[in-house]
This record gives C-alpha cells, structure tokens and sequence, in this order.
C-alpha cells in the first residue's frame, strides 16, 4: 500500500494542475470575442436613435450614409450649403450591416436622396468583389421596399496606401456598381476612383490623414467636387 506521504505527494500534484484549469475556466468570460456581425454597431446606432430623438431632424434631407469616410466627413454641410444634410455613417461598417439597420438610420428620415459609400470594408474582410456586388443590391432592394422613388448615388471607392494591393478588386466592385446603375432606374454612380491616384497610376498620399486610408481635409474637398454634380438643385438658387 502507498504510503500517506506518497498519496500525499500524489494529491498535491493533482492540486497543481487542476487549479490553473479551473481558474482559467472561470475567467474566460472576461476574455470572450466581441460581438461579431451587425450588432457590433448597436451602440453607434443607437447613439443616433438618442440623438435623434434629442432634436428630430427634418425630413427629406440629403442622407449620407456608409463605412468611415462618410462618418469622418464633418465638412459635409459646408460643402453642400443650403441643402439639409444628414450623415449616418458608421464605424468601420460594411455594406450589409447598412441594409441591416436601413429600418434605424435610413426610413424614419424619409430622405430626398441618399449618397451611399462602402465595401471597402467588404473586400479587406476578404469578401470578392461579386460577394460585395450581391451586397449592394440587396441593401437597393431593402431601401426599395420602402422607398421606390428615391435615387440613391453610390460614391465609387478609390485605392487607399494602406490598402494599395486591394485596388483591383475595388475597382471591379466600382465597374459591377457602374453598369448596375446604368441599366436600374433611380440608380447612380460617382466615379471617384482616380481620385487618390497621380497621372502614372501611383497613390496620392498627401490626400490622407497619418493612418493612410482615410481622407484628410485636401481629401474631402476633392470628393465633394466630385460628389457636388450629383446634388440636386436648390429651388430658387
């Protein structure tokens, strides 16, 4: 029979390798992955909804709504003047996450136009073009349910330093979008592509800020001149 020092020996050791399973155990709910999917979101948009419901804004604006550099773009108002302009961009979001809270931030508005810019995210997500394709026409399909007549005008995406070896597939997507707006009703398409991009095709730095895939001021003036076009006309102006 062993002895007590060795059952002893042989529970301690047990102890000692136990313990740190068990601990581990219980504390790996501090450690859990965020939220996957659209609701990683809620909390933006729900910052909307309060906002909103702080001070209602008017009906029939002009709504911008996508991924960052719509949500980053502060200057909208000065660079649409006397116009109504509502920006509901959102996080580093994609295009379906957009069609998932299309019934938050895009119906109660009831607006005269919406600009839409995403799938950047889609394809650095490792999404093909066409995946991002069959995105957008789903987010126009949900949009159409409760508002057929409004025009909504896809921002093109334009390569981005950061994300240089992307810059084919984004431009895949942008021609899939071109032709579809070309050939549906209600549909537009602002070419933006060559925006970022000097006469021998190589990245335009100076247009964004230090982490080289958002634009900075320079950026945001040029995208609205681009944008401008696609503004309707003020009445009496």
């Amino acid at each position: 029979m062993p002895s007590i020092r060795q059952i002893l020996t042989g529970l301690i050791f047990i102890c000692t390798i136990s313990c740190p399973l068990t601990w581990s155990q219980t504390t790996r709910p501090a450690s859990a992955p965020a939220v996957k999917g659209p609701q990683r979101w809620e909390k933006e948009i729900a910052a909307f909804e309060k906002q909103d419901s702080q001070n209602p804004p008017p009906k029939g604006a002009l709504l911008f709504t996508g991924a960052s550099s719509i949500r980053m773009w502060k200057s909208l108002p000065q660079d649409f003047p006397n116009q109504t302009i509502l920006n509901r961009g959102f996080g580093g979001s994609q295009i379906a996450d957009a069609t998932y809270y299309a019934d938050r931030i895009i119906f109660p508005y009831e607006p005269k136009m919406i600009f839409f810019r995403a799938g950047g995210n889609d394809i650095n997500a490792g999404k093909t073009a066409d995946q991002a394709f069959e995105d957008y026409q789903a987010f126009v399909a949900k949009v159409r349910t409760k508002l057929p007549d409004t025009p909504i005008v896809f921002i093109s995406l334009s390569p981005a330093p950061k994300r240089w070896n992307e810059r084919q597939e984004n431009k895949k997507l942008n021609d899939l979008v071109e032709a579809y707006s070309k050939q549906t009703p209600g549909l537009k398409f602002c070419d933006v592509y060559d925006l970022t991009l000097t006469p021998d095709g190589q990245a335009r730095e100076e247009l964004f800020i230090a982490d080289k895939l958002h634009f900075n001021a320079e950026g945001y003036k040029l995208l609205a001149e681009r944008v401008r076009p696609f503004v309707p006309a003020v009445a009496g102006k």
